[in-house]
């Protein structure tokens, strides 16, 4: 059995100043970490930003908005247009603000990536190796 998704998807990034530019985000899930998807944003091959998401939160932002801290997410609909815009914060500058950005990735894509992890991890039945990871941390003592 397949453990592991990936999808490369276009979507929209629009920072500071600048309005919507295409980017690659690479999502990717992992079984071996059940609750986790880690989102891969790229330019020119180069990595912009790569953020750990609770695979839960993406589920829910895609319906009404998720997330206080540094992700935030929620749908967005225009017309026919269905979108999951998901805001990041990122380190302080020197200014003392922080980096912000925000993309917009086509709601139907991210829905169909989160089903094929869910058919792999059905949401509920995520486990982790407590007693392995305990043994562990206690090995490296």
């Amino acid at each position: 059995m397949n453990t592991f998704v990936h999808k490369t998807l276009v979507v929209q990034l629009r920072a500071e100043g600048t309005g919507r530019c295409p980017v690659l985000a690479h999502l990717s899930y992992d079984a071996d970490d059940p609750f986790a998807v880690t989102a891969a944003f790229g330019h020119d091959g180069r990595v912009l930003a790569c953020w750990r998401l609770d695979r839960e939160m993406l589920c829910a932002g895609l319906e009404r908005p998720v997330g206080v801290g540094d992700v935030r997410l929620r749908p967005v609909v225009t017309g026919a247009l269905r979108e999951l815009r998901m805001e990041f914060l990122g380190d302080v500058r020197p200014d003392g603000g922080r980096h912000h950005a925000v993309v917009f990735a086509w709601a139907p894509a991210v829905a169909a990536f989160l089903r094929e992890t869910h058919r792999i991890v059905p949401p509920g039945r995520e486990r982790v190796p407590v007693d392995a990871l305990l043994a562990e941390i206690l090995s490296a003592g």
